[in-house]
């Protein structure tokens, strides 16, 4: 199985234009955060976790010519804004997409894509199918996916657990049943946004922390704001066996 981090940044804390800061205007690559999301590739066939306001770049970018189906994290528009541009894998596969979420999520998906749920649908609109994560683990094309329930403030958010890998985004509280279908895992991909204490976002230090308790060996931070400081900067003061993710990166598991 092979994991492509699509995104590793954040609408939190980004200006409308950009700040000047050392983080905007460097000239590392790795700076360049689109919004988060990952793309795991394997026999199962393509699945993207959230279709990010930057979706379309990111397919674009990755070549991504195939599309099985897309897990949702939450409904928050950074995490969902992109849903329009399933279309053109409906166009190509002729045939709708599952869309895996929560009741709640899904509610709030048929509200912000009303259009995609009408009687009458006009033609070209993405075609979707809605299912539902509840608590137990659940198969796309004979690969199972654990929903892990975390903490967003006082929002529910899902993690997912596909064999020894993890990815959690969006949380700051992760009860310990939930910490325990994390542990074992071989790769944690956790938030981080930034060394401030947030209110509904793990800090670095939180997220090294949760790695370290957790005792996963590979631990990767996405959702990161640009206040978090440059990528080769806050890289040296990881501890081993802990990384920030970035754009592009790609893991074998």
């Amino acid at each position: 199985m092979k994991v492509t981090f699509l995104g590793t940044g954040t609408s939190q804390g980004v200006p409308v234009i950009a700040c000047g800061c050392e983080v905007c205007s460097s000239s590392d690559k790795k700076d360049k955060r689109l919004r988060s999301s990952i793309l795991i590739a394997s026999p199962a066939g393509n699945i993207v976790v959230d279709t990010t306001p930057d979706f379309r770049y990111q397919m674009l970018r990755e070549k991504v010519g195939h599309l099985e189906a897309v897990l949702i994290t939450h409904s928050h528009k950074d995490h969902i804004a992109g849903m329009d541009d399933i279309r053109a894998f409906n166009f190509f596969q002729k045939s709708s997409i599952d869309i895996f979420a929560t009741e709640f999520s899904q509610n709030i998906i048929m509200r912000e894509f009303a259009y995609a749920f009408a009687d009458f649908k006009y033609p070209g609109i993405p075609e979707i199918n809605l299912k539902t994560i509840s608590d137990g683990p659940f198969q796309i094309n004979g690969l199972t996916i654990t929903p892990i329930q975390v903490m967003h403030y006082k929002m529910p958010v899902m993690g997912f657990r596909v064999h020894d890998f993890t990815y959690i985004t969006d949380a700051n509280f992760i009860a310990p049943e939930e910490k325990e279908k994390i542990r074992g895992s071989k790769v944690l991909v956790l938030n981080a946004l930034r060394k401030e204490k947030h209110i509904s976002h793990f800090t670095l230090e939180e997220a090294i922390a949760l790695g370290k308790e957790l005792e996963v060996p590979n631990v990767y931070f996405t959702h990161i704001s640009h206040q978090l400081g440059l990528h080769e900067e806050v890289t040296k003061e990881l501890p081993n066996g802990m990384a920030l993710a970035h754009d592009g990166l790609t893991i074998e598991i």
